[in-house]
């Protein structure tokens, strides 16, 4: 009887402070989420596990929730300390795992499901300070520092501008064969100042995808507008651009989160993954 394969769902979290981003990189010694999380898994499966996530985040970048997925040969469910059941691999991967990286849930997919190409919009908060102190030394590795002072009106003027569909490519890194299309849903900044963390800025960035360092862009356009360096018009000219602007900064990496993916209802996933394959255009 062939032993068929079962796609699991993860969902987990990671301070990204010590790793190389989340893809397993070609250079031996470099430490990345998924390599770390994929070694846990085949050691506890028995097999080569190989991961596909939600969203790829660079080095230094968390995630309070991020999405992976994992095909198994149902073999491998059928050992004695898992009896069939995915969520046990939680708790035997917290024995395995670093502390800066944490599994929420292990769930069997419903049919259709692609943790990338069944996903309908990835939700990022930013974190930032622009108090000449820097972060609270309790939030120094989850929150950047802008070293001038910001007009926070201003960073909402810039980012209003930006929501919409668009082409990008002034704020991605490029890479090939891949379009820089993406409808920005949200873009948001709250004044989350408190006595302890004055001058602390989040802005909240949803999108149906990001290229490649698309947020930190985002933010660092409208934080050197708020600061007075640019003009309010910088970004409806930097949407005209037809490559990667070097006016555009790149915010630090540190600040960034990646909080949560969005799933079509079951029915309407392996759909959703066949649209999410086509090259996109204006």
């Amino acid at each position: 009887m062939t032993d068929h394969l079962i796609r699991l769902r993860l969902d987990l979290a990671y301070d990204g402070t010590d790793f190389h981003g989340w893809a397993r990189q070609k250079q031996p010694g470099l430490r990345t989420v998924q390599g770390v999380l994929e070694d846990a898994l085949s050691l506890i499966l028995r097999i080569d596990a190989a991961l596909t996530v939600a969203g790829r985040t660079d080095a230094g970048v968390h995630a309070a929730w991020q999405v992976a997925h994992l095909d198994v040969p149902a073999s491998s469910l059928a050992q004695r300390s898992i009896d069939g059941d995915p969520g046990r691999l939680v708790r035997r991967l917290a024995r395995l795992l670093p502390a800066d990286v944490r599994v929420h849930a292990i769930t069997e997919a419903p049919p259709g499901f692609d943790a990338r190409f069944s996903a309908l919009r990835r939700h990022y908060v930013y974190r930032v300070t622009t108090h000449p102190r820097g972060p609270l030394p309790t939030r120094a590795r989850d929150t950047a520092h802008w070293p001038r002072p910001v007009v926070f009106e201003d960073l909402q003027a810039v980012a209003d501008v930006l929501v919409g569909l668009h082409d990008f490519v002034a704020f991605c890194r490029a890479r090939e064969h891949a379009t820089t299309i993406r409808e920005l849903q949200e873009f948001t900044w709250h004044d989350v100042s408190t006595r302890t963390e004055p001058q602390l800025y989040e802005a909240h960035v949803t999108a149906d995808a990001f290229c490649w360092n698309m947020v930190r862009s985002l933010v660092g356009t409208c934080l050197t507008v708020g600061e007075g360096r640019r003009e309010a018009s910088l970004a409806g000219q930097l949407l005209t651009e037809t490559e990667r602007s070097p006016l555009v900064p790149l915010a630090p990496a540190k600040g960034l989160s990646l909080h949560g993916v969005d799933y079509p209802a079951d029915e309407e996933l392996a759909s959703r993954a066949e649209v999410t394959r086509d090259r996109r255009s204006l």
